[in-house]
């Protein structure tokens, strides 16, 4: 199956230098992090559910 997004990259996450951010700029990195990381968890309720589902459906009778 083609993924829509295309490959993987390699490295997933490469952190930025931040050392002389100010504190502002480290907030709203911090905001986008949650974000991506409430994304990550929505994609991965979506597969939980998907297995569950098929799970159900190929569970053998009895």
């Amino acid at each position: 199956m083609d993924d829509p997004e295309g490959p993987r990259p390699v490295n997933r996450f490469a952190p930025p230098v931040i050392d002389r951010w100010g504190v502002d700029d480290l907030r709203a990195y911090i905001a986008e992090l949650r974000e991506e990381i409430a994304r990550a968890e929505r994609e991965i309720g979506k597969r939980q559910a998907s297995k569950a589902a098929a799970d159900l459906f190929f569970r053998p009778p009895g």
